[in-house]
């Protein structure tokens, strides 16, 4: 396997377990909003495979697009983009039974999110490209070859 090759799959196991972790932190803050522990958990549970999913797909992209030479602005600027196209495409995809059960919680807060499929959309975009960047930032560090200046 050539060194690209290795690159791209080490930055995207990387970027799996980091999503995995930085989405269950923000699916668990955002659940959290609900006041109740089966909440939290559920947003926990979603919030970490979307980040899985989101942290393995911009680990990949920010290989090709930061490479060895990008660092951590390249990534970090690479993961908010996609972040924020990704998460709104998962955001247009919510379901509607999901949105409607949030409303009938009745949280003044989440009832102000939730309020249209556009406002639930966003907030799921906007978490995603918080996840990404922040992946993408990592990513774009660790793989980062410094530069011989004489």
């Amino acid at each position: 396997m050539s060194t690209p090759n290795k690159l791209y799959v080490k930055s995207s196991i990387f970027g799996t377990w980091l999503g995995i972790l930085l989405g269950a932190l923000l699916g668990a803050a955002t659940g959290a909003l609900s006041g109740m522990l089966n909440g939290i958990i559920f947003t926990a549970i979603i919030g970490g495979v979307s980040g899985g999913i989101t942290g393995a797909l911009t680990g990949a992209l920010t290989v090709r697009t930061a490479g060895d030479t990008g660092g951590v602005s390249a990534g970090a600027y690479t993961g908010m983009a996609f972040g924020a196209f990704l998460g709104l495409i998962f955001g247009v995809f919510l379901p509607e039974s999901f949105r409607l059960s949030v409303l009938a919680l009745d949280v003044l807060i989440l009832n102000v999110i939730f309020s249209g499929r556009f406002e639930a959309a966003i907030l799921v975009s906007f978490l995603l490209s918080i996840l990404a960047t922040a992946v993408g930032a990592w990513v774009g560090g660790r793989n980062l070859k410094p530069r011989q200046l004489k």
